[in-house]
């Protein structure tokens, strides 16, 4: 029974369908792994047991009774920083708000299709940072290596997944905030095309840079989960589709250069690309033609987006300093910089149609070297933080600019033993694209089978 924490939700639900398990029975061993790991890794904030119980013993009523959706009776996990009803939402720090009188959009999805919703996710605060650590919450921990992060800013989510305890969670990305984590902790994730998945109630995050996506141990639970949270069908059954042989473009640079990268992740990008060449895809490298103009539009769009966000809060005075400080300088844009940075995304558009006429998919690199070790910047400052961050992770940001999907693939590990992996960047509305290669790789190098010693 054990067997099918580590299976992923997409087994899962065959296997209730099946009636292999019941869902009260799976729930019990999702509660049970959630608590034996509460102290070590720290990775939900609140989880629902008693909730849970109902939702899943009525869910067993349904399956009894012949009904069939896709999540039924799945267990999955929700990131903290979307509404589910009667829980606040916290997004790393102490509550600003009464809790949810409804579930977010994303949650009334998961619910229609069936899921068990057991708890929220830990976040670092306002959902910040690419590492999940806040003075509020303490620090979350890597299954795979205690001592370092998961990642952020849905590092509970990867954290959860990793560990065995469910198959499946949300996350959401406005910089990498879905492919951060995932490819620190191993799991398959999909920052999906923005739009397509509502993010009610709620306005757009970050002034546009920010969507909701699914994050799972394989590809299927993505799809799966992605087929849910959108409201249509096509995601999880692309998983099974054979991709037409696609032309990739491996790309090394960032609009801030040709970073250094650590040997780990270097090798994870010529081994992805041999991969996928013995697949049949044809490889070759070449740089999307932006320059650096992704990275003012970001800067302008993100610092915007956290004074936006926190200018809506009743209590800004409890957040950390370096938040605050955030937000004051994003509170400094003028209205028509903002606006110029919007327009501009138009631009960058335009400059990728020939691009994009010429290559389907882009390979990239994820972190530039290893994910930071715990308590790195808990006391440090927000240019510390900001410049000491930034050099891991400037593959990330270009494709929330522009919207665009990207899936993060699991390819291998370190020589600690921590999981490295790359970006595979679709045009928009090419999730099923991202699917079908992503699972077809998974196929010749799965990754589901390796579990951290926790």
């Amino acid at each position: 029974m054990d067997e099918l924490l580590w299976a992923g939700a997409d087994a899962q639900a065959r296997a209730l369908r099946d009636g292999w398990v019941t869902a009260p029975e799976l729930l019990e061993l999702v509660l049970r792994r959630a608590d034996q790991l509460a102290g070590t890794l720290n990775a939900f904030r609140t989880v629902y047991a008693e909730q849970a119980r109902e939702s899943a013993a009525a869910a067993q009523g349904r399956l009894e009774a012949g009904e069939r959706l896709p999540l039924l009776g799945v267990p999955v996990a929700v990131k903290d920083d979307i509404d589910v009803a009667g829980d606040f939402t916290a997004q790393g720090g102490q509550p600003q708000f009464p809790v949810a009188e409804q579930d977010s959009a994303a949650v009334a999805n998961l619910r229609a299709a069936g899921a068990v919703i057991i708890g929220h996710t830990r976040t670092p605060e306002r959902c910040l940072w690419p590492f999940t650590e806040s003075r509020t919450a303490g620090a979350t921990r890597n299954p795979w290596h205690p001592a370092y992060t998961p990642g952020g800013s849905s590092g509970g989510s990867a954290a959860a997944i990793a560990a065995g305890i469910v198959g499946a969670a949300t996350g959401s990305d406005g910089g990498g905030s879905i492919r951060i984590p995932a490819t620190a902790c191993g799991v398959f994730a999909l920052k999906t095309t923005r739009g397509l998945i509502s993010t009610d109630p709620k306005p757009e995050g970050w002034q546009g840079l920010s969507t909701i996506g699914p994050m799972g141990r394989k590809v299927a639970d993505a799809g799966l989960l992605l087929d849910a949270l959108a409201g249509t069908r096509g995601f999880r059954s692309a998983v099974d589709s054979v991709p037409e042989p696609t032309r990739v473009a491996l790309s090394w640079r960032t609009p801030l250069g040709t970073p250094r990268l650590a040997p780990a992740w270097r090798k994870a990008v010529l081994d992805a690309a041999a991969t996928l060449r013995s697949l049949g895809h044809r490889v070759i490298e070449a740089d999307p033609p932006l320059g650096a103009r992704p990275t003012p539009q970001f800067v302008v769009r993100y610092l915007r987006g956290v004074a936006d966000d926190v200018a809506r809060l009743p209590h800004p005075h409890l957040l950390e300093a370096r938040t605050r400080h955030i937000a004051s300088i994003g509170a400094r844009v003028p209205d028509r910089v903002l606006q110029w940075a919007r327009d501009a995304e138009a631009d960058l558009h335009a400059r990728m149609e020939g691009f994009t006429s010429r290559h389907d998919v882009i390979l990239q690199p994820a972190w530039t070297r290893n994910p930071p070790e715990i308590g790195l910047y808990r006391t440090a400052n927000l240019l510390t933080t900001w410049l000491g961050v930034t050099t891991r992770i400037p593959y990330f940001p270009t494709w929330n600019v522009l919207g665009y999907p990207v899936a993060a693939l699991p390819v291998g590990q370190d020589n600690r033993g921590l999981p490295v992996g790359v970006q595979l960047i679709g045009q928009p509305g090419a999730e099923r694209l991202l699917l079908s290669l992503s699972a077809q790789f998974e196929g010749v190098r799965p990754w589901s089978n390796r579990r951290p010693a926790l």
